[in-house]
């Protein structure tokens, strides 16, 4: 039975969408939504670590029942800061305090309509053996067919890969992109390299509408829309 360290990275300088980790989304603060999807995958409080530099963020999540204790430091809450950076912070907190963990699950707030279902399959996918696993959905450009590249020298256009002969889009390879939602981590390979550098990674897939990552006003308005469609429970889209 895994025993995941749960890291839940909320920033106070959002500049997209101004104070959006504690913007009501669907009437709730959008934390409690990462919140909800690491209890509902089994987690304690214990092995829940809100990561933030926002004491308006960390009142939040303890208005929801969620014990803060750490705050993350000032030097790792820039726009600058590496996701590895504060993942390695928290988890040396974790060390600190005797909290025991075989894998570290990254749940970005800005993932709302992610289930807790989705992060136990993500979780069922992972062993010690590899380094992450990642959720995905189809991109939406394929680089066999769609996306293309400009030539530094000709200025022309071309595929950026393949020969660009493909004429239908399922002919094409499968093509993924990140969704931002659910990362399970192996500490050991965190602590040896960085994330992109990771050479075993293995993606569970999430369909286009459990995948919106909040960025900008009109992602937001999106969700919003998602939310009232499904009676503001992300769990009826699963």
């Amino acid at each position: 039975m895994l025993k995941p360290l749960y890291i839940i990275p909320a920033r106070g300088g959002s500049k997209g969408i101004p104070g959006k980790n504690i913007k009501p989304l669907g009437g709730r603060p959008l934390i409690a939504y990462a919140i909800d999807a690491a209890r509902g995958a089994g987690a304690d409080d214990r092995h829940i670590i809100l990561s933030t530099d926002y004491q308006t963020i960390a009142d939040t999540a303890r208005s929801l029942g969620l014990p803060v204790e750490y705050m993350r430091p000032a030097e790792l809450a820039t726009d600058s800061a590496g996701s590895r950076e504060l993942i390695l912070d928290a988890m040396k907190w974790a060390d600190s305090r005797g909290i025991v963990y075989d894998c570290v699950v990254l749940l970005q707030p800005t993932s709302p309509m992610r289930t807790a279902d989705d992060v136990k399959g993500a979780l069922d996918l992972y062993s010690p053996d590899v380094d992450m696993v990642v959720s995905v959905t189809p991109a939406a450009t394929n680089p066999y067919y769609n996306c293309f590249e400009t030539d530094p020298e000709s200025g022309f256009l071309h595929i950026s890969k393949g020969d660009g002969l493909l004429t239908r889009r399922q002919d094409a390879p499968e093509a993924w992109e990140y969704n931002g939602a659910v990362y399970v981590i192996n500490p050991e390979s965190i602590r040896r390299e960085a994330l992109g550098s990771f050479g075993r990674r293995i993606p569970y897939v999430m369909p286009r509408e459990r995948s919106i990552d909040l960025d900008t006003p009109t992602d937001w308005l999106v969700a919003e829309a998602l939310m009232s469609q499904n009676n503001n429970d992300p769990q009826m889209l699963s």
